[in-house]
């Protein structure tokens, strides 16, 4: 069965000048990139309680950025939200977060190339994705590696992108379909249209694969 987007995107010429920097921002800067703003833009008030609580708990906050991408991309494969699941953070990619990492999530407890805290906060996001009740076993290990805090955000941080990619892999919105001409927060292989029909049609392709 062929793609029915199920929601359409406010054109940017509807929006007011502040709605339109942050859509340029996500152009420029991506995760969120323009398509899912293009679709919370139809309700204002979605748009911005989205957009300022993804700038002060993922972007910004007190616990590493790093190790909130890798809960985002975790969430991504265990929804299978695609269009989530093939953007990759370029902060974190900036502060030193390899693609090798991302192929180790759905089996993090046995890899080699993340560490106990990463572990640790993917055990986080495993029990909320999952609704797991692991019990003492996994907040001793919590708090042996962050703070209250930090638990807080990241717990906050999960919750708020595994309702977004339930909702988003519904609506089958694609990449490069609002303020095209960028590759910015794509994941290697998806940065242009062709890349990303290539990539998707590929046997190897990661949403191919069971999330268990």
């Amino acid at each position: 069965m062929g793609r029915k987007q199920r929601i359409s995107y406010v054109p940017l010429e509807a929006m007011d000048e502040e709605m339109r920097a942050e859509m340029e921002r996500c152009q420029r800067e991506g995760t969120p990139r323009p398509e899912s703003s293009a679709v919370r833009a139809h309700v204002p008030a979605c748009f911005w309680a989205f957009a300022r609580s993804w700038k002060a708990i993922f972007r910004n906050g007190v616990c590493d950025h790093a190790i909130k991408e890798l809960c985002r991309v975790y969430v991504s494969r265990s929804v299978k939200c695609e269009y989530c699941g093939n953007q990759r953070s370029e902060k974190a990619r900036v502060n030193g977060l390899s693609e090798a990492q991302y192929d180790d999530l759905l089996n993090f407890e046995a890899s080699a190339k993340l560490g106990e805290r990463e572990k640790a906060a993917l055990a986080y996001a495993e029990a909320i994705t999952w609704r797991l009740d692991p019990g003492d076993e996994l907040w001793d290990r919590l708090h042996q590696h962050f703070s209250e805090p930090e638990l807080v955000e990241l717990g906050c941080f999960i919750a708020l992108t595994m309702g977004q990619q339930s909702w988003l892999r519904l609506l089958d919105i694609e990449h490069h379909e609002v303020l095209p001409g960028t590759a910015a927060s794509m994941a290697p292989g998806f940065g242009t249209p062709q890349a990303l029909a290539e990539s998707k049609a590929s046997q190897d392709y990661w949403a191919r694969k069971p999330a268990t």
